[in-house]
């Protein structure tokens, strides 16, 4: 009977002491870490799934109390309670600074006390950025270096650099640490070789960083740039006819805005003042007629230089059809056919060179047209820009490549000629060669045959003479 309780008894401690193990398994708190902004707020939460009324408490990283339970314990106005039961402790921390960062502490106490961490990371919010270094405006051509800078990101932002709606990639940063040892100043440098057409357009410096999420922080600078002004003709009618009246509109674009743009003709003052009237930058020309003819120029000028751009006009007949240009509709330029004896005496002209046609009468059956160009004139050290108006052909036009071919001369025929001359030389340094090899070996004359053993010239010759009459005869074979 004894045994019987000592068996019951060790049953029933066994059971006790599995159950508070289990019990202090499930009375474990349970905290996650916390990401906020700068500015922003956190919450903190600590949750324990069985709880036999045990109490809760959240601690700062200075490990002063900040809630026992629903009872607050640190005088903070910034530190608020969100939720207090048996099985969860919430706060919240409003207003978010850089020194709130750290590692809080959940506290459930048992016996013994357990704890759980929660660590909060608060990011630093980068500040507007700023462009420095534009002090414009600046001429064309030159180099323009722009600094984007930010301060107080944490961990470091991420500069980007746009032109207009384009992103100009591979520009490095560089960053370096506040005075307060936790945030960050990034700066990025981006150097441009200027032209005209980054004139009025936009740089802009954007910054990422993941407290801004998707609405990045943006400074922008726009381009003061110089240059010499762009000047272009445009007209009114391409085909112009005795008593017509022509318009030419001179269209000059530059940094500083030109000044009054001024017409000339042939490189001198327009001849006619009465029928030729300048109203602004338009030229209007009434009653045209043979006298006209010529190369108008149009000039405009700024502090930056000058440039000009021209327009050809050759005036036609009054009573010269349309039909043929319409049949053809627009092509390339040609100029009209002089009379001449031969074909040899046409001219061919290739595009895009334009002849410019003279003043005689066309002959009888041939289409004139109108030649109508615009060329810009580079000023002095300056860029310039060139545009062609063209009129549509008139009349039947000439294949510029129509004589290719026929003036050159016949390769074939030189080839011939080169491959016999080298074959006649070939052949004669190898006869030359041979007749060189069989001549070749060494020849006693009369007076050296004697010339061993005499004193002198004389004796020697004396005894070659008296030495010959018992000498073999040698002869010697050539083939």
């Amino acid at each position: 009977m004894f045994t019987k309780h000592i068996s019951l008894f060790c049953l029933y401690s066994f059971c006790g002491v599995l159950f508070q193990l289990q019990g202090s398994q499930a009375q474990s708190p349970l905290t996650q870490n916390v990401t906020a902004v700068e500015g922003g707020t956190a919450m903190l939460t600590c949750k324990v799934d069985q709880n036999d009324n045990t109490s809760l408490q959240w601690s700062n990283p200075a490990q002063q109390t900040l809630y026992f339970d629903d009872k607050k314990a640190l005088r903070d106005n910034r530190i608020e309670l969100v939720r207090s039961s048996w099985h969860e402790l919430s706060i919240n921390i409003s207003d978010i600074t850089l020194s709130d960062e750290g590692q809080y502490t959940c506290s459930l106490f048992t016996m013994p006390v357990k704890t759980a961490k929660a660590f909060l990371m608060v990011l630093g919010v980068p500040q507007t950025p700023v462009i420095s270094g534009f002090k414009g405006p600046v001429n064309e051509g030159d180099m323009v270096e722009l600094t984007c800078t930010t301060t107080g990101s944490k961990p470091a932002a991420h500069i980007r650099w746009f032109k207009g709606d384009t992103e100009i990639h591979d520009i490095p940063f560089t960053k370096e640490s506040d005075s307060n040892g936790k945030t960050f100043t990034v700066r990025s440098t981006l150097r441009l070789q200027v032209d005209r057409d980054d004139d009025g357009v936009t740089v802009r410096c954007s910054v990422d960083h993941e407290s801004l999420r998707s609405s990045p922080q943006v400074a922008t600078q726009v381009l003061d740039i110089q240059y010499v002004p762009s000047v272009k003709i445009d007209f009114s009618r391409n085909f112009a006819r005795e008593g017509d009246e022509l318009r030419l509109e001179c269209r000059a674009t530059g940094n500083p805005e030109p000044e009054a743009v001024k017409w000339k003709k042939d490189g001198a003052d327009l001849p006619d003042p009465d029928r030729m009237v300048v109203e602004g930058n338009v030229l209007i020309i009434s009653a045209l007629n043979k006298t006209d003819n010529g190369t108008y120029y149009c000039e405009a000028a700024n502090t930056m230089g000058h440039n000009s751009a021209e327009y050809i006009l050759f005036v036609y007949e009054e009573d010269l059809s349309l039909l043929e240009i319409s049949r053809r509709g627009p092509g390339r330029l040609n100029a009209p056919q002089q009379p001449s004896s031969s074909p040899r005496d046409a001219p061919i002209i290739p595009s895009p060179t334009i002849s410019i046609p003279s003043s005689r009468p066309t002959r009888a059956g041939t289409t004139p047209v109108t030649i109508a160009t615009s060329t810009t004139k580079p000023a002095t050290g300056s860029r310039s820009r060139a545009s062609v108006k063209s009129s549509p052909p008139t009349g039947p036009a000439q294949d510029p490549s129509a004589l290719a071919g026929q003036s050159g001369p016949d390769h074939a025929v030189i080839g011939g000629v080169v491959a016999v001359v080298v074959f006649i030389t070939l052949c004669l340094i190898i006869v030359l060669g041979r007749y060189l090899a069989r001549h070749k070996g060494t020849y006693l004359t009369n007076e050296a045959k004697g010339a061993e053993d005499a004193p002198d010239a004389d004796t020697a010759i004396i005894n070659a003479e008296g030495s010959q009459v018992n000498a073999e005869e040698k002869k010697e074979y050539f083939i």
